[in-house]
């Protein structure tokens, strides 16, 4: 699943389970873009098979943050540090997107393993979906979401001391990856929003 605006300096912010070979642990994938710049990805095993049952995966981005939820429990948020020098996703009105997506070439083990076309056709399901947003009428900007809250209360939701324990224990239990620990891929220094509390 993905929210995403258009063009080349598209802002995006993704949800994707990533293949395996049989056996292994599922890794679920999320990215960050801002004006058509991505490279802030983090990556988890789950603490279930998420193939034998349903599960509620979500989304909240507001002014404040993007937090990543799996079952209610937070697994990452990417903070609004605008006032840093830090882009945030805030100036282009996105889409829902969720598909089926053959990414061997780099998301199944590094591209190790390639999609078996004998098995489709694939399928994904989905139950319960429900989308809560601004809607932005045109030409007005995304400041009207802002003044015009009323019956929006998760504009204003955040991570109290609760939820920030709770990613603090997915991230050092499950979590795989962190862009803001790849020193290959960081040579000359992290990102400002990795050294920011």
């Amino acid at each position: 699943m993905q929210l995403s605006s258009s063009g080349s300096s598209h802002d995006e912010i993704d949800f994707e389970f990533l293949g395996n070979l049989s056996g292994d642990p599922y890794i679920l994938h999320t990215n960050v873009f801002t004006e058509g710049k991505g490279n802030r990805e983090e990556q988890f095993y789950l603490w279930f098979d998420p193939t034998k049952d349903f599960h509620t995966y979500s989304v909240l981005w507001n002014p404040i943050s993007i937090i990543f939820s799996v079952d209610g429990t937070p697994i990452r948020q990417f903070k609004n540090l605008e006032s840093k020098g830090v882009p945030y996703p805030k100036s282009q009105p996105m889409w829902i997107f969720s598909s089926l997506w053959d990414a061997d070439d780099w998301a199944t083990r590094g591209g190790l393993v390639k999609t078996d076309w004998s098995q489709a056709p694939f399928t994904a399901s989905y139950k319960n979906f429900n989308a809560q947003a601004c809607t932005i009428s045109q030409g007005s900007s995304s400041d009207a979401c802002s003044k015009n809250s009323s019956g929006h209360s998760w504009l204003t939701e955040s991570l109290d001391s609760s939820g920030q324990e709770r990613i603090k224990w997915v991230q050092k239990n499950y979590m795989i990856y962190s862009y803001c620990t790849d020193n290959k891929r960081f040579p000359q220094g992290f990102p400002p929003e990795c050294t920011i509390p």
